[in-house]
């Protein structure tokens, strides 16, 4: 007998020891979430779990029970379909953020229960991921399990029809909280993956399948029946004492007690089908429950993974592989010393999560739903896993929008936070009035506007640099085309027909590149010659005809006037021609000398130093680092010859701000000086170049510290938000109270509240702000401009201007800093959406606990109080309820002092 075969001998004898199995005993259900999904009623299942109605996580959907054989059983379960739907059906899941990492199981049936055959095809997706096709014609019921990590307070689930593919239908859906940081070892070359389950093994376990409440994370181990290796033993079970503290993942003592082992070869190997190509994670777990230590080699598809592997005395150990682009799998173990073994592992398909848009399109196109009064089936995000109706997009961007046949009536200042739209469509859309608010669309491309009743063009076109199609037939366009359309070097193809354009066409569009369709109109050519003599020949009103007898003298009079007509319009075209070159001249003139005079104005209203643009390209070296980016364009760090780090504002060609707005910003900057307000050093206006210079203030802005990048690093105490709302408070109190004129600042935000080194605030942004001239002016009319989610109702109905607007928007940012979120959010319930409208109810009546979790019971509750109060009263919608902003920045002040006497006892 050899040495391997006296070793199986004892292997057998030790199989008889039965050893207490230390692993830690967790028997009963913690933070279970099981969904019935069309269940009416609440039961437990013979596992004591607790399972629940789902009509409470989803809105939509209908209900039935299905009656189907399970083996010899007759089983009935009910379910949820979803017929005739064209969008997604979602689950929104309350997500705990202390697990880190969640199970999702569901469970579809169909068996028929509609009568008609034709069992069902469809996506179900995580967020933004799809994470799988469900075919019920291949396999009925069907299961899928997913693994995925939470990030958010809301787990939405989905199910999305494919066309002709049948009504989705779910009966079951599980949640199940997973150790902390498990599932993450071995695969940091993956990051942000969603894993779908392919196989949970159990080696040499063949009976029924193990779960909760032997393993207390519910998963599901399948026995290795289907795929049991040759020339291993058969099935064994041993128990033995561990500890399995190195392996977060904690599979239970009952599926580690089994395993395979080699027995008289040196090979032993699972083959296991995958679906389809991917990329693939793997978990190995190997348990010592032999008297020996065997060595072996460990092989992926043919490459070696791990060689010589050893499995230690009382231990526990785990291999942790990932492999690209498979679509089979084959685990090999080669025998080094003794007979290897192995006693279960697992194998997911690492699924991409697409990155999702930005939450500025998300909340501007929630408020653009809102205004239309319809339901366009716009949740969660616009572009993945499928885009939004009416959109198109290009990775986590909205680059198209279509909105024709819906009664928009304007274009709201919404419309200008789509600034990576390429098409936008609004035909038919009853527009009426300028076309205004789309300035800030730089990348758009496509514009139609046609069969509306617009009458200007505005002043916001000429900003649309890449524009290439303007369609604009069947509107009530009147007066003249203007100049600056010549001015977008892209345009190719631009359509006025059927308005009441008249002409002449302005040069600048006299070019080979553009097409130009003008019929319908009076007369819109380039030739002002053309238009006259149309003019003339056209029918007058009738008159009664003067009849005469036919004579020589007659007849010689007629060819005098026909000469005579002839001679005069030929004059008169002649002096109108001159005319119109005159006024064209005295008009280019005019603007030239107006725009001299406005830039020296520019330079005579205060003493910052004026930039060439040479200067700034050397003082941002060439543009290299960018700091902060929004409609306006782009912001870059700079540094100055005698050291000093600057901020470096680069509006866009034609931005929608325009000159007048950059004009606007330095003219009030030259005047205003403020400790809490961002100081101007400079600009740079030459040509087309449109640069602002501010002092750098290298702690970001209060939105990066709230929920943005450095949020994550060192929250935000609750006396520092305090802090950082009384500076900005000082600032707002300087504009309203303190300059000469007062100044509104319009576009109040967290995003434009910026933090020095020492977290100190200074308001920024002064593009959009207006100066009150009168002293005893109540209001500015004014068009809507600001931020989705800011902008004070009262202004947006009325258009008129007030220093309680400003108070408005400071309300919504003290809420984001009680609350730790955004003013509009695409997640959770629809009555949480919107900030104000969620959170002014709870804080009215005391309840504390929509206070960020961040700062929790690390505040004073007067203190808190009294800035919840504030915040409250600052939103309320009627701007004659809103105290001034010196209340605000009084009841602020006290609200910190009673938190530091707090914080210093």
């Amino acid at each position: 007998m050899d040495l391997r075969d006296s070793w199986t001998v004892f292997f057998l004898f030790c199989s008889f020891l039965v050893v207490a199995f230390c692993v830690q005993d967790e028997s009963h259900e913690t933070g279970f979430l099981s969904l019935s999904c069309g269940g009416t009623t609440s039961f437990n299942d013979s596992s004591n779990i607790s399972w629940l109605s789902d009509t409470p996580y989803i809105t939509n959907g209908k209900t039935t029970t299905i009656n189907y054989r399970d083996g010899s059983l007759s089983t009935n379960i009910s379910a949820r379909f979803f017929p005739h739907s064209r969008g997604r059906a979602c689950y929104r899941i309350p997500a705990n953020s202390a697990t880190s990492l969640i199970l999702v199981r569901a469970k579809f049936v169909y068996k028929n229960y509609d009568g008609l055959e034709k069992p069902p095809i469809f996506y179900v997706s995580l967020g933004t991921a799809i994470a799988a096709k469900v075919n019920l014609a291949k396999n009925d019921p069907w299961i899928e399990e997913f693994l995925w990590e939470v990030n958010k307070d809301t787990l939405t689930f989905c199910l999305n029809p494919i066309p002709s593919g049948g009504s989705p239908v779910i009966s079951l859906l599980e949640i199940r909280p997973l150790p902390k940081g498990s599932y993450a070892k071995g695969k940091e070359d993956f990051p942000n993956k969603l894993l779908r389950m392919s196989y949970r093994i159990d080696c040499g376990h063949i009976n029924e399948s193990i779960r909760y409440p032997m393993d207390p994370y519910d998963r599901i181990w399948n026995g290795d029946r289907s795929f049991i290796p040759f020339h291993a033993t058969k099935g064994f079970k041993i128990h033995n004492s561990f500890t399995q503290s190195n392996i977060v993942e904690k599979p239970p003592s009952s599926v580690l007690q089994t395993g395979r082992v080699l027995a008289r070869q040196n090979t032993m190997a699972y083959n296991l089908p995958l679906e389809g190509l991917g990329d693939y994670y793997i978990i190995l777990y190997f348990a010592a429950i032999l008297p020996v230590f065997p060595s072996f080699d460990v092989f992926i598809n043919g490459d070696i993974v791990k060689s010589n592997y050893t499995i230690r005395r009382s231990e526990i150990s785990a291999l942790y592989i990932t492999r690209k682009r498979i679509n089979n799998l084959n685990i090999t173990l080669r025998s080094v010393n003794f007979y290897p073994q192995i006693n279960a592992f697992e194998v997911y398909n690492m699924v991409d999560i697409p990155p999702e848009a930005s939450s500025t399109t998300v909340s501007a196109m929630q408020v653009i739903q809102q205004s239309i009064g319809l339901d366009l089936g716009w949740q969660d995000d616009p572009c993945s896993p499928f885009p939004w109706d009416h959109i198109d997009c290009e990775g986590n961007l909205v680059t198209s929008l279509t909105l024709s046949d819906i009664n928009l009536r304007s274009i709201s200042p919404t419309f200008g936070d789509l600034l990576d739209l390429k098409t936008l469509d609004l035909h038919n859309t009853s527009l009426a009035g300028d076309i205004q608010n789309l300035g800030s669309l730089q990348s758009l491309a496509k514009l139609n506007l046609s069969f509306n009743q617009l009458t200007s063009f505005g002043v916001e076109l000429e900003n649309l640099i890449r524009l290439q199609i303007l369609d604009l037939q069947s509107n009530s366009l009147q007066g003249l085309v203007p100049d600056s359309l010549g001015e977008i070097e892209n345009l190719h193809l631009l359509n006025l027909e059927n308005n009441k354009l008249q002409g002449p066409l302005p040069q600048s569009l006299n070019k080979d590149t553009i097409e130009i369709r003008t019929s319908g109109n009076l007369c819109l050519t380039f030739s002002t010659a053309v238009c006259d003599d149309a003019s003339s020949d056209a029918p007058s009103i009738e008159a009664p005809q003067l009849i005469t007898v036919p004579g020589r003298k007659n007849h010689g009079q007629n060819h005098l006037a026909i000469i005579l007509g002839t001679v005069g319009g030929a004059a008169l075209t002649i002096f109108l021609i001159f005319l119109s070159v005159f006024v064209y001249k005295a008009k280019r003139r005019y603007e030239a000398l107006h725009k001299t005079r406005e830039e020296t104005d520019v330079r005579n209203w205060g003493t910052e130093r004026i930039f060439t643009y040479k200067e700034i390209k050397v003082a941002t070296s060439s543009f290299k680092e960018i700091i902060g980016r929004g409609s306006f364009g782009s912001v870059y760090l700079g540094r100055l010859p005698n050291g000093k780090s600057v901020a470096v504002k680069v509006r866009f060609d034609k931005s929608q701000l325009g000159v007048d707005s950059f004009i606007n910003e330095i003219h009030l900057l030259s005047k205003i000086r403020h400790q809490n307000l961002v100081s101007l050093e400079g600009f740079c206006h030459e040509s087309k170049h449109q640069i602002l210079v501010y002092e750098y203030l290298p702690g970001g802005s209060l939105a990066d510290h709230l929920y943005g990048a450095n949020s994550h690093k060192t929250p935000l105490s609750w006396m520092r938000r305090l802090k950082i709302a009384v500076d900005a408070a000082k600032g707002l109190d300087y504009l309203h109270n303190g300059s000469e004129p007062r100044i509104i600042h319009r576009d109040i935000k967290c995003s434009n509240i910026l933090l020095d080194i020492d977290l100190n605030a200074k308001v920024c942004d002064f593009g959009l702000s207006k100066q009150v001239t009168k002293a005893d002016a109540t209001h500015v009319t004014t068009v809507v401009k600001g931020t989705a989610g800011y902008l004070d109702p009262e202004y947006y109905s009325t258009q008129q201007l007030t220093e309680k607007s400003d108070v408005y928007s400071f309300g919504v940012v003290l809420l984001e800093l009680i609350c730790g979120r955004e003013p509009l959010i695409h997640s959770g319930t629809p009555d949480s959406f919107n900030l104000v409208l969620w959170a002014k109810p709870y804080l009215q009546a005391g309840a504390f606990e929509i206070v960020d979790e961040r700062i929790q019971g690390t505040f004073d509750l007067e203190s808190m109080k009294k800035a919840a109060s504030i915040a409250v009263n600052s939103v309320e919608r009627d701007a004659s309820q809103r105290p001034p902003i010196s209340e605000v920045l009084a009841e602020l002040r006290e609200a910190y002092n009673i938190q530091l006497r707090f914080s210093e006892s």
